[in-house]
């Protein structure tokens, strides 16, 4: 057996390094296609990463059941994780298509097509502490996305995400769901989701949005495989 490293980082963190949606990120070099779906389960990390060429930012997605052709906070991680690396690409690449990415400041970019990522069930509710008062055992199958207005008209919203489909019953930062609703919505928005964590999107129809926020990286592990 070997020891695999795995680096580690939380995206979408407050402006204090808080909170954030952990992501696992893997060299892709040294995991066998037929081996990232049960080392994804095994990590259990709502998305892990695995970089296939770091230079041109050719990357695949896994959550714990599948994986997907694109997803916000792995690519958002991945980007900051690689310009960490010295290794600042403009573009990243996954089936889904290319993935610009920006950096501004502390925060960092991906612009997606708002059709991509998964199907969601939106639920506006009445106030933000109906939203945190939401028990996700209620919520056993499919792709669940709560939302309410903190204040509209700046575009400030509350909400929480629920994928038991894809083996998380809370996702603590989604955002591909950020560029959807964003399109939906049809305007900027900052997002607050899960525990505290902070999404920023912008709108540019017809038919994409970015997601970007703040990431920090987390101690290092390793698995044998």
């Amino acid at each position: 057996m070997t020891a695999l490293p795995v680096h580690v980082v939380r995206v979408f963190t407050d402006p204090d390094g808080a909170f954030g949606n952990p992501l696992g990120i893997v060299d892709g070099t040294l995991v066998a296609p037929a081996d990232r779906q049960s080392l994804a389960a095994e990590l259990g990390y709502s998305e892990t990463v695995y970089v296939d060429d770091a230079a041109t930012g050719a990357i695949r997605i896994y959550t714990p059941t599948t994986e997907m052709s694109f997803a916000g906070h792995p690519t958002v991680g991945t980007a900051w994780w690689l310009r960490s690396q010295g290794i600042p690409v403009p573009v990243l690449h996954c089936p889904a298509g290319e993935i610009p990415v920006t950096f501004s400041g502390d925060l960092v970019s991906v612009q997606a097509d708002s059709s991509w990522g998964s199907t969601w069930d939106w639920r506006e509710l009445a106030t933000p502490e109906e939203v945190l008062a939401a028990d996700p055992t209620s919520y056993r199958s499919g792709h669940t996305y709560l939302w309410s207005w903190i204040d509209e008209a700046a575009g400030l919203l509350r909400s929480r995400a629920f994928a038991p489909a894809m083996g998380a019953s809370e996702d603590e930062a989604t955002g591909s769901a950020a560029t959807q609703l964003t399109a939906l919505l049809a305007r900027d928005l900052h997002i607050i989701q899960g525990r505290g964590s902070h999404l920023h999107t912008t709108h540019q129809p017809p038919t994409h949005a970015t997601v970007g926020g703040r990431v920090v990286a987390e101690d290092s592990r390793t698995v044998a495989r």
